[in-house]
């Protein structure tokens, strides 16, 4: 018997048109911003008129993650629709030499090795842009970019970042102008792509709000008045800088006649809570096992295929990829987890997301558990936060209803023991480490 879904949720999606031309497909990827950090989202100074419009154009789920909280492993895990642990993409960098600083190990052999073999873990994946190709896709990568060279390692037909390590690569290179520095780059590939007739992917991972929260003059004086904070007011001016570039491809879009057949879907890689007394990031937040650092909004729009409204379903960043290639078409591979954003059915009878944090600097790049800090598990509205004990010393599980405490400020490990016990069931059938 099939189990019951809201008639809501059956209203946001539009079956696809039998021999519909495939879509175009434009991934638009926040860097290191809170999911309350938005107009839409309800934040009571930032500005951000184009995701408004965006959001309100769109199928909405509020309560989206990413299922770890650190960048690289973040957007592997988008472009793979794959879990950390499944592509082994789980941290920034590799294992510092003892004795080097980071500046130092770029210099360093055997640790640029490690960084290429980091590299030819993720190059064993399937990824979105190879698996468009096969579609007849042209991509264009821009912004955050950690795997080697976007075309040789990434599939993609045109990209910015070149990924040599000796010429200043690491996280996107010259790909990281975008959005700061305008973004010809994405009109360009646009025009081009029209002037071909040919289906487009955009990556369009700008290094935005990111730091250095260096935004212009006139957008730091808006918001240094409503705040004691520079550095805040500096982090706020940055979230609407990153919105006016939003707003520039999604206008390009509108006036090149490409937005009709477009599917636009946005999101961030993880979350940033501003420190007050620093330009450093707020514990509970990046990095963290905490929603300040995993949760985010995921927006949906297809003109003809998603109707505008909210979703109280969860959803994760594993689903881009099935989503998207669905979209196209095309079928997930069946090591992809997620599901389709886009079948109600699925979205309505889903109901627990799965997650894990590990270190910045992996401890060996070829076995998740040694770098595995947390893991976690949403369940309706209860989330556990399991530590891994090997690596996490002093640590208990901790539980939260987040129906009632969205900011995690009531741990009820201690008072719901069964519930941990059968989270924490739930949570090892999904992934149980070494």
């Amino acid at each position: 018997m099939l189990r019951s879904f809201s008639v809501f949720a059956l209203t946001l999606a539009i079956p696809l048109p039998a021999k519909a031309a495939p879509p175009n497909v434009v991934l638009l990827v926040g860097d290191d911003q809170c999911w309350t950090d938005y107009g839409f989202m309800g934040h009571e100074h930032i500005k951000t008129p184009h995701l408004d419009k965006l959001a309100r154009e769109s199928l909405l789920f509020k309560r989206g993650y990413v299922p770890s909280s650190l960048c690289r492993a973040s957007l592997a895990t988008m472009i793979t629709g794959l879990y950390p642990h499944q592509h082994k993409i789980t941290s920034n960098d590799p294992p510092l030499p003892k004795g080097l600083t980071a500046a130092q190990a770029n210099k360093d052999d055997s640790y640029l090795k490690l960084r290429a073999d980091m590299v030819a873990l993720f190059e064993a994946s399937p990824d979105l842009p190879k698996l468009l190709g096969k579609e007849g896709y042209v991509s264009l990568q821009v912004g955050k970019w950690w795997e080697g060279n976007a075309c040789r390692c990434g599939g993609f037909t045109e990209g910015m970042t070149h990924g040599d390590p000796l010429k200043g690569g690491r996280h996107g290179d010259e790909g990281l102008k975008i959005g700061r520095q305008g973004l010809q780059p994405v009109f360009d590939f646009l025009d081009k792509a029209k002037k071909d007739q040919k289906p487009f992917f955009v990556w369009y991972a700008p290094m935005m709000p990111h730091t250095p929260h260096n935004p212009p003059e006139r957008l730091f004086n808006k918001y240094k008045e409503k705040t004691k904070s520079e550095f805040v007011a500096k982090y706020w001016a940055m979230c609407e800088w990153f919105d006016e570039t939003v707003g520039d491809l999604l206008g390009k879009l509108e006036k090149s006649g490409q937005v009709e057949n477009t599917l636009v879907i946005y999101l961030h890689d993880n979350g940033w809570i501003q420190d007050e007394m620093s330009a450093n990031f707020a514990p509970r937040s990046k990095r963290s096992q905490y929603d300040g650092g995993l949760r985010t909004p995921v927006l949906i729009k297809w003109p003809g295929h998603t109707k505008p409204g909210t979703s109280d379903h969860l959803a994760s960043s594993i689903d881009l990829a099935p989503t998207i290639l669905r979209a196209a078409g095309a079928e997930p591979t069946k090591d992809m987890p997620g599901i389709d954003l886009l079948d109600p059915q699925r979205v309505a009878t889903r109901h627990t997301l799965y997650g894990e944090v590990f270190e910045h600097n992996a401890v060996d790049i070829t076995k998740p558990s040694a770098n595995l800090r947390h893991r976690w598990i949403v369940d309706g509205h209860w989330k556990l936060i399991v530590p891994h004990e090997p690596n996490v010393k002093g640590e208990g599980a901790e539980l939260y209803d987040l129906s009632k405490d969205a900011n995690e400020k009531e741990d009820l490990a201690a008072k719901r023991p069964e519930k941990v016990k059968e989270l924490t069931k739930k949570l090892n059938i999904w992934w149980k480490p070494e």
